[in-house]
């Protein structure tokens, strides 16, 4: 299934079909199984160093795809992070690594962590102090690629001069906590200049249009998971499904979802555009409020067990509340307002 209706070329069709095709016979897919076998790891590398060349089209359609299968939060912060290094040294050594799997990145920017991080100019060269706290896909990452609005930087995960704590989160999901006393000469420095800004800004905006198509992937399969259900589940000798209440409640579950969906699609296809602030702020604030009204009423219709880990609705769910919690809807409706 996809939750969106993209504008696909032949290539990107392909690999829809081909991602469907695999996760109906490997419904959790580890990170390795989505690189070795499919190639997930180059999707924003260029063709040129062994990738699949995609922009972000390619990324929320996987992202769709990946939801259900629990397995966007780390895919998703390497393909950003693979991107943006693409954008500032398209022929750099590690792309072709980090292409078919033999390196994992993950990004540093405000929409995969909560950043309090200081990038001083010193020297000629840079500095980094300070923390990054709840890095999505940091825990097992190789490398880390910092999106300051003033340079963009690589740092080796392994350097002793990086501490990373790992946490595993309520959805199932891992992430890190990374801590730095970087010196220029610990650092690789791909990009700065006035132009690093707009590059940094628009990987940020792609991650949050990327994590609202995972969200509609997840909150598809609550609403499809809640029919099956009301078709199955009998009471007084009926099935459930006969209760106009229920039947309302699904009927706004599916508003809210159809909503989400189009704007989600409108941001995707604005990141290039001017109009891509506003875009993805109103995405992120219909998503967050959908991810409340469709999994409140899945987990309602199946009652106490809907949060139990025989369903994947429970799963589902917290995953979505997670994704919800790191968009952050009142600085994303502050934003909008300000766009507008």
């Amino acid at each position: 299934m996809t939750g969106l209706d993209l504008p696909l070329g032949a290539p990107q069709q392909m690999l829809r079909d081909s991602l469907q095709r695999f996760l109906a016979d490997n419904p959790q897919p580890g990170w390795q199984q989505l690189s070795d076998e499919l190639g997930l790891g180059g999707i924003a590398v260029p063709e040129a160093a062994g990738g699949f060349g995609g922009g972000p089209v390619d990324i929320a359609l996987v992202m769709a795809e990946l939801g259900p299968a629990l397995a966007g939060a780390d895919w998703l912060s390497h393909a950003a992070a693979t991107m943006l290094i693409a954008e500032a040294v398209p022929g750099h050594a590690a792309l072709a690594d980090l292409a078919d799997g033999r390196m994992r990145a993950a990004i540093i920017c405000p929409a995969s962590a909560s950043c309090r991080v200081q990038v001083e100019r010193s020297d000629g060269g840079w500095t980094v102090h300070g923390t990054a706290a709840l890095v999505a896909g940091a825990a097992k990452a190789d490398v880390f690629v910092l999106a300051d609005s003033a340079a963009i930087l690589l740092i080796a995960a392994g350097h002793a001069k990086v501490e990373r704590r790992t946490h595993i989160m309520h959805d199932g999901s891992t992430s890190a906590d990374l801590s730095f006393a970087l010196a220029s000469s610990d650092i690789e420095l791909l990009a700065e200049s006035d132009a690093v800004a707009p590059h940094a800004v628009r990987v940020n905006d792609m991650m949050l249009a990327a994590r609202c198509a995972e969200a509609v992937g997840l909150m598809q399969c609550m609403l499809g998971d809640s029919v099956d259900y009301l078709g199955q589940r009998r009471q007084f000798g009926t099935a459930i499904a006969a209760f106009q209440v229920l039947r309302h409640r699904v009927a706004d579950m599916q508003l809210a979802l159809m909503k989400a969906t189009a704007l989600t699609e409108i941001a995707v296809l604005s990141l290039d555009g001017a109009e891509r602030d506003a875009a993805v702020s109103a995405a992120c604030v219909e998503v967050c409020d959908a991810v409340r009204i469709v999994g409140e009423g899945a987990v309602q219709i199946h009652g106490a067990m809907g949060l139990t880990d025989e369903l994947s609705l429970g799963r589902y769910f917290k995953r979505a509340l997670a994704i919800a919690a790191a968009i952050g809807p009142a600085g994303q409706l502050a934003r909008f307002a300000d766009a507008a």
